[in-house]
């Protein structure tokens, strides 16, 4: 209830906020370096900047609580135990952008998230923390639920604003149709996820530089990873960003791997990242242009070394996969989703998608060639990028990946399980890329 975050000190950042300038209030977000928790890891106060500084239009802000990568739940349960924490953050964001209006978007499958934070929202109103004149402050504020229509391209910040608008979620091209400048109803709109937009209470409180001491350089503060699949104690843990590594998570945190089992690998940032194999040595690059070699149990969770590694945080859902796992059933698995969730307004994914899950149905079924996986490479590296929205990537990075990573084991699964390796793959899908244009 709404007394007992007001007992935990809750909405006193919001008073605080309002003795502040609304530039002041982006100014430490900026220098708290806070980057987006939602899967690109964006800095948020610099995507707050982009705003038209002459702008003459109403400003909208968007929360994004479409939470639907697969192995991610974090924002569910923060709008189900700590609501009052992202109304707060939100009205201080809205002050700081200049938003009289803010949207949150809930996925149709948090019927009862919605209904809690609709609750939320009418407490915070009796309490004038919203609404007209919000604390005497002369700033007016207003925040609406919205609940989506059960498709996962609408976390997706255009397709989102899209569906928002009553139509079909269909991405914008960008540019010209970047948010910050041509976003609700072709007025400026800041599109943040649920935990980014939690923490602003925080840097309110702290400051942007004592928030910046939470974390390492260029990652810094806290952020929720939701573990799931092949572990003891799988769980939602806030750690600081760069703080622990993969051993102390999967081992220390989650208990390690099930009785009588091994870890074989870990999909570290949703469904969209690329796999990483728990045997595996990166080399990464110094600051002075030597390399070191990094074992995959000391990577440190952040961003930027999960880049380095070849993969990516982005939304903190680590699944982990033991021994049991048959790539070939994974691969299938992430195949059927993304062929499902397209939203098929391109020709590269929409077509991609459903040749690369036909041919992983019959991988599964023993009735795929070897030439099927080098194929259905070449397919996921002619998508990478050639889609108006990210989400061409995330359905062909991790068939790149596992393929990569997995090509022996993939080809046991063959007709012709002895057969030889085909030769490299990406330079084949290039070589008729090539023939093609």
């Amino acid at each position: 209830s709404i007394e007992c975050y007001m007992r935990d000190g809750g909405y006193d950042e919001l008073k605080k906020a309002f003795t502040m300038q609304p530039k002041d209030i982006t100014e430490e977000v900026k220098k708290s370096g806070l980057r987006g928790r939602g899967g690109a890891g964006f800095p948020t106060g610099m995507k707050w900047t982009f705003i038209p500084p002459n702008n003459t239009k109403p400003v909208y802000l968007i929360c994004n609580g479409d939470e639907s990568e697969p192995g991610t739940f974090k924002d569910r349960y923060i709008l189900h135990q700590d609501p009052h924490q992202l109304v707060e953050g939100m009205v201080i964001s809205a002050y700081a952008v200049g938003a009289k209006v803010a949207y949150i978007y809930i996925r149709e499958e948090f019927p009862e998230a919605a209904l809690i934070v609709e609750r939320a929202i009418e407490e915070a109103r009796a309490h004038n923390f919203l609404g007209k004149n919000v604390l005497g402050s002369g700033v007016d504020v207003e925040i609406y639920v919205h609940r989506g229509a059960g498709a996962y391209i609408c976390g997706e910040e255009t397709g989102l604003i899209e569906s928002l608008e009553g139509k079909r979620p269909y991405p914008r091209i960008k540019p010209p149709y970047f948010p910050a400048a041509l976003g609700l109803y072709m007025c400026p709109t800041i599109v943040n996820n649920v935990e980014s937009l939690c923490h602003v209470k925080h840097i309110v409180r702290m400051g942007g530089d004592e928030y910046a001491k939470l974390g390492v350089a260029r990652n810094t503060g806290t952020r929720i990873l939701c573990v799931s699949g092949d572990v003891k104690n799988p769980g939602y843990f806030e750690v600081e960003v760069g703080k622990i590594t993969m051993r102390e998570l999967l081992y220390d945190m989650c208990g390690g791997p099930k009785d009588g089992r091994d870890f074989k690998a870990v999909i570290p940032g949703g469904s969209s990242s690329k796999i990483l194999k728990c045997d595996e040595v990166f080399k990464l690059k110094n600051p002075d242009g030597t390399t070191k070699d990094l074992n995959f149990w000391d990577i440190q969770m952040d961003f930027d070394t999960l880049a380095a590694c070849g993969s990516m945080a982005g939304s903190g859902g680590v699944i982990v996969l033991d021994d049991s796992r048959k790539m070939s059933w994974v691969l299938n698995n992430l195949n059927a989703f993304y062929a499902h969730e397209s939203c098929g307004q391109c020709t590269p994914c929409r077509e991609g998608s459903t040749w690369m899950r036909k041919i992983s149905d019959r991988l599964v079924a023993g009735e795929a060639s070897p030439a099927d996986i080098e194929t259905l490479e070449s397919v996921a590296y002619q998508i990478d990028g050639r889609t108006i929205c990210a989400f061409g990537e995330a359905s062909s990075w991790p068939v790149e990946a596992i393929i990569g990573k997995f090509r022996e084991e993939l080809l046991s699964d063959t007709k012709a399980e002895n057969a030889a390796l085909p030769h490299n793959a990406e330079e084949e899908a290039q070589r008729r890329y090539l023939q093609t244009v």
